[in-house]
């Protein structure tokens, strides 16, 4: 390796292998893998991240690169959960935390061990110049059903207080892109990630002068308040076209699967929509949320006999309340005895608006 680089100290959290669930899995059809990027909204801080929709939405990937994972401990969470969900094994890495400040972010990956592999390479760019708040960070892999190696630049451009703060970050990535080539020679090479910029921004012509384009090139991936809209194409993968066989590209417009508004999906899951690309003959095919499918003993929510008991529900259960994820969860066990729904407003971040989302869903046993 050059000067100019340095090996993070990662750390790998990889599942035990789950043999029988593996023995009764029908083999994978032949077929390639899908690529996802996704900023997860503070991930692993004390913000109600309901990690059951989380896991979902990253089950309909083989690999993900996850921005905004703030503590490591949550990206193991995530990982079991999903391995829970899918009844497979799957592996992760995460940088070390990055920043300038006190506000300081680890980059993830997150990958699927029938589909994809790690190969070598995972570093964290040592800019000598400092002109990243939050140096990539990246490695080598493989799928496992064609044997592709591709390298992934996981990227989360500083937002700062305009676009102005942006584009020193996005013009360096021209010359990040030739170092890429350098440490993974003869590997097709992805950017991954958040990049605070629209992708006909002119800020991104060096690196399109190298031949690299946008995948995604309509629509949007932040999501608005308002039910149903995203304003800004900010998350997107860049990449040499031709280098991989891509089969499809896309947004995944996850609210729908869980059938929430905006508003709700803002507070427990995320307010990036990730991004993917589809390799081969792989296709990422949408699938609704069903809670019961954690556990299939457990009631549905729109089950006319079931209902949600702030004084006698379990911690999941609460949970299927709007605005409750497992720290307001916690607070209403420890909050008990409860007389009357308008009591919720004790806790932290739910006023009336939200305490009348609670009420209006009807899942709240005996309100009064």
């Amino acid at each position: 390796m050059q000067d100019n680089r340095k090996f993070c100290s990662l750390r790998r959290f990889v599942a035990p292998l789950v043999l029988l669930a593996i023995a009764l899995s029908p083999l994978p059809a032949v077929a390639d893998v899908v690529l996802g990027s996704w900023n997860i909204q503070n991930l692993g801080w004390d913000n109600d991240k309901r990690y059951d929709k989380v896991a979902h939405v990253t089950n309909h990937f083989d690999f993900l690169a996850i921005q905004e994972l703030m503590h490591e401990a949550a990206l193991e969470r995530l990982e079991t959960e999903v391995e829970a969900l899918s009844n497979e094994s799957w592996s992760s890495m995460a940088s070390h935390a990055l920043g300038r400040s006190s506000y300081r972010e680890h980059y993830a990956f997150l990958w699927r061990d029938s589909a994809v592999e790690y190969v070598d390479g995972a570093v964290v760019f040592f800019d000598s110049g400092d002109t990243f708040a939050r140096e990539p960070y990246s490695a080598r892999f493989r799928s496992m059903h064609s044997g592709q190696d591709f390298a992934v630049a996981n990227v989360h451009v500083v937002y700062g207080s305009s676009v102005g703060d942006r584009l020193p970050e996005v013009e360096a990535l021209a010359d990040y892109w030739e170092w890429l080539g350098e440490v993974y020679p003869d590997t097709p090479r992805l950017l991954m990630g958040d990049f605070n910029l629209m992708p006909h921004h002119d800020a991104w012509e060096s690196l399109r002068d190298q031949g690299v384009i946008p995948a995604i090139t309509q629509g949007a991936t932040t999501l608005s308040p308002t039910d149903g809209r995203y304003a800004n194409l900010y998350d997107n993968i860049w990449k040499i076209e031709g280098k991989l066989d891509v089969s499809e590209r896309g947004i995944v417009e996850f609210p729908a699967l869980f059938g929430i508004d905006h508003s709700l999906t803002l507070d427990v899951v995320s307010d990036h929509a990730p991004v993917y690309l589809a390799l081969g003959s792989a296709e990422l095919t949408l699938k609704p949320f069903a809670s019961a499918s954690l556990d299939s003993s457990l009631p549905a929510a729109n089950d006319p006999e079931y209902c949600v008991d702030l004084n006698t529900s379990d911690f999941e259960t609460l949970q299927d309340l709007p605005h409750i994820g497992p720290a307001r969860a916690q607070k209403i066990i420890k909050g008990r005895p409860w007389e009357r729904a308008e009591q919720l407003q004790r806790i932290s971040g739910i006023g009336g608006g939200r305490l009348n989302d609670i009420i209006d869903s009807e899942l709240l046993c005996n309100t009064r």
